[in-house]
């Protein structure tokens, strides 16, 4: 198993320069059409997610750069069991995202996994703001093996005051048939409904505290559980 701290140096070694390629490529754009050049990093999920038989240690982080038409995505997330000293899943993307409506876009790109299995992923996505302020982000991951993999996050913000935000999500990991190496059972994979309740004393910074429903299916096994959840939400 890869160290997290050689994940970590392999991940920000990839960010730095596909982040100057990808300025370089877009500042003749930037003239011509005066389309300004932002970024942003965002750690929507940096949390210690447990209860009595397990702890993990979970993050959902991306980092983009571009204009309102085009961008370019790092997207990692993953978990890693301090009981165990493992990864159970990690990953990164790199992504094109291109805007094709008021609130869509289309994504596309690769996907390099490194837990469970080693592999590199076409992906194919989408991700916007359906009816009724819903975020939805969804992808299809298609390997060298012929393995098709898809995940779907849905989450909505309820403002109980300017500060205090209750956040419901749910995922859902999905395969289109079973994958025999890595013990994955065709159809709903994991299952993941919880609730985060956070404050934030700054915008960009936001403690928060929540709960998780998982259910979790594979070739040998099916099992549930209730997870308390502590973490914070930082962006900048």
């Amino acid at each position: 198993m890869r160290s997290h701290s050689c994940i970590y140096r392999q991940y920000h070694r990839i960010l730095r320069w596909s982040m100057l390629v990808w300025t370089v490529g877009l500042y003749p754009a930037r003239a011509q059409d005066d389309n300004m050049i932002l970024s942003q990093f965002m750690a929507e999920r940096f949390e210690y997610e447990g209860n009595d038989q397990l702890h993990l240690f979970k993050w959902d982080i991306r980092n983009w750069i571009g204009n309102d038409e085009h961008k370019f995505y790092l997207k990692t997330e993953g978990d890693y069991s301090a009981d165990q000293g493992i990864f159970g899943r990690a990953d990164l993307q790199m992504l094109y995202s291109r805007n094709i409506s008021t609130y869509w876009d289309f994504q596309i790109g690769a996907r390099r996994a490194f837990e469970p299995e080693r592999t590199y992923d076409a992906v194919i996505g989408f991700q916007g703001l359906a009816p009724y302020f819903i975020e939805v982000e969804s992808a299809a991951f298609i390997n060298e093996n012929g393995n098709l993999l898809g995940r779907l996050n849905l989450g909505y913000e309820l403002l109980l005051t300017q500060r205090l935000i209750l956040q419901p999500r749910i995922e859902v990991n999905v395969a289109a048939w079973d994958i025999q190496n890595r013990g994955v059972k065709s159809g709903v994979t994991e299952f993941e409904a919880g609730m985060r309740l956070r404050y934030e004393i700054e915008r960009e910074f936001a403690p928060y505290i929540g709960f998780d429903y998982v259910e979790e299916k594979s070739l040998l096994r099916q099992q549930n559980s209730v997870r308390f959840v502590v973490g914070m939400r930082f962006w900048y």
